[in-house]
């Protein structure tokens, strides 16, 4: 049976208490960034008091306010849990909202590694179950993502570079700006939506 990995924000204790007791994780990864407030810090140093010797605690440091920051980052821990032959589940209960949705988006970036997402109800301690979605591009709309995100912008260009018609070109980015991915403000800029898909 394959290790249970927690990939988890954290504020308050409970929730990623909640998590441990039900789920039983071997490792526990917490999303954290450089100098957290205090009462994180503390809810992050009880957890590792009470669980580190029988469950395998580690941080990811990222960004408190960049949610594709974090996403990445979260992304490549699960795609990392993944190789490793890891069931991954995410907690998305504690933190401030960038760094909770970042988390979220990041486990929809690897959709098809992660076995659950789940949230924690502060007032009852309720585990709800979020829906694994994805972003839904191809890979030649994600291909055309990373050619506008590194700032390419003449479509004939593109289309040559990803290997299709300059149509079909035209086709995938009509689609992506409905997508709400790509705008065209200034030719075409990829959008933060833009820069999660293709994560």
């Amino acid at each position: 049976m394959p290790n249970l990995t927690l990939i988890t924000t954290l504020y308050t204790l409970d929730p990623v208490l909640v998590c441990i007791t039900r789920l039983s994780p071997s490792r526990v990864i917490i999303i954290t960034e450089d100098g957290t407030v205090d009462k994180k810090a503390q809810s992050e140093q009880t957890l590792e008091a009470t669980f580190g010797k029988v469950i395998e605690i580690r941080k990811i440091v990222t960004s408190l306010y960049d949610p594709v920051r974090v996403a990445q980052d979260v992304a490549g821990a699960i795609e990392k849990e993944h190789d490793w032959g890891n069931q991954v589940i995410i907690n998305v209960s504690g933190g401030r909202k960038p760094q909770a949705f970042g988390t979220l988006f990041g486990a929809y970036a690897r959709s098809e590694m992660v076995k659950r997402i789940i949230y924690v109800t502060e007032e009852d301690n309720n585990m709800l179950e979020f829906p694994i979605l994805g972003f839904n591009i191809s890979p030649t709309k994600k291909a055309i993502l990373e050619h506008i995100k590194q700032g390419e912008k003449a479509i004939s260009t593109i289309a040559v570079k990803i290997g299709i018609s300059k149509g079909m070109a035209y086709n995938h980015i009509r689609e992506l700006k409905e997508m709400g991915y790509i705008s065209d403000e200034d030719g075409f800029t990829i959008t933060d939506s833009g820069r999660l898909a293709v994560i």
